[in-house]
């Protein structure tokens, strides 16, 4: 039985690949906390997280000090085990980011390194149900752009295969987010879908209001149009329109998710492999809205998500925004707007570990001699 015998920590900060607003926030910087395991086979596997801009640091520390450690001497295939065991050392500060931002970089590098040791790519590992994902582009759809940027990009991934397009909304009117839809509608025609993102930016009364714009521009999905933890009101929406609901990325354990899917709070789940805490829980995330025949569409993350979502049977989506290109040797492969995930063992991220040393410096932990 092989056992961790060292884990090494980085973080990289990666610029956005372009100007990134949406209704409540900037996405100034990607902080990529990279966690990279060895056992005594010696074999390896490297996970990672990401934020937009805060909380690195914290995230770090925490691996550092209070996680890490704990993996010297474990056996690296008992993934679901050391999950639990390590969220249950830290549940004074759980459910929270941080806490699921650092697991997630260790799950993430556990499954790594069990898919390589097994000879397998992640997305056969996890369940195999498919060999590609229709990709829809956020990265043309920002709230600051104009109307006419909007439409260009839209036209562009329409021309490259792609079969959607998300555009933020939250403007000061809802006679602006309504021109913005309908020029993209006008120029895309019926076929081609559009997705909405209010990232979590109205009340209640006024989510009700702008859904009936976007129900006249047969919009695919309302994402975040609340906060992530009024279920409530959330429920009362989905009464009041015909466009889905889209929540996830803003909740972070497999019972938040729970509770929407009891309620009917949401028809589309976009649980984010880093928020929820790795691999292992986002899996259990993706089956139980399986079991309630609701649909995963993740959050950001393509590379990590592309295998995880041709994995499972209830995906539709996979959301294009690259952001590791500087410190990876290969791009994500796409074929006439599909996204093909790899079939080296392994996540599937060829990491460029030159670009990535130069970047920030490596901390080992390592057991006591």
């Amino acid at each position: 039985m092989a056992s961790i015998t060292h884990i090494e920590l980085r973080m990289v900060d990666l610029a956005p690949k372009v100007k990134r607003v949406d209704a409540i926030q900037s996405f100034v910087s990607q902080e990529t906390p990279i966690v990279t395991i060895y056992d005594s086979d010696g074999a390896s596997g490297t996970g990672y997280s990401y934020t937009i801009g805060t909380g690195g640091p914290s995230v770090m520390a925490l691996l550092e000090h209070t996680l890490a450690p704990q993996l010297i001497g474990r056996d690296p295939s008992r993934i679901d085990g050391i999950w639990r065991d390590l969220m249950f050392s830290t549940h004074a500060t759980a459910v929270g980011a941080i806490t699921s931002l650092a697991l997630a970089a260790i799950d993430t590098a556990l499954w790594d390194l069990h898919c390589k040791k097994t000879n397998l790519p992640l997305w056969k590992a996890a369940g195999g149900n498919r060999d590609r994902i229709p990709l829809y582009s956020t990265e043309g759809g920002w709230l600051h752009l104009d109307q006419q940027a909007l439409v260009d990009d839209a036209l562009a991934m329409q021309e490259q295969g792609f079969r959607g397009s998300k555009i933020k909304i939250g403007s000061d009117h809802l006679s602006q987010d309504a021109a913005r839809l309908s020029a993209v509608r006008a120029a895309v025609g019926d076929s081609y879908e559009i997705m909405t993102d209010a990232n979590q930016g109205f009340t209640l009364s006024e989510a009700i209001r702008r859904a009936r714009v976007l129900e006249d521009n047969g919009i695919g999905w309302f994402e975040e149009p609340l906060p992530a933890d009024d279920v409530a009101a959330h429920v009362e929406l989905a009464k009041r329109t015909s466009v889905p609901i889209a929540v996830g990325e803003s909740m972070y354990s497999l019972s938040q998710f729970k509770d929407y899917l009891q309620l009917g709070a949401a028809s589309i789940i976009q649980v984010d492999v880093a928020r929820i805490g790795g691999i292992t829980p986002w899996l259990k995330t993706a089956h139980l809205a399986e079991a309630f025949n609701v649909m995963v569409c993740p959050h950001f993350l393509m590379e990590l998500h592309l295998p995880l979502v041709c994995a499972i049977p209830n995906a539709k989506w996979l959301e294009y925004i690259p952001q590791l290109d500087t410190i990876t040797c290969e791009t994500m492969h796409i074929d006439k707007g599909y996204g093909v995930p790899s079939d080296v063992p392994g996540l599937g991220i060829a990491w460029d570990w030159e670009a990535i040393n130069r970047l920030g410096p490596t901390q080992t932990i390592k057991g006591e001699n």
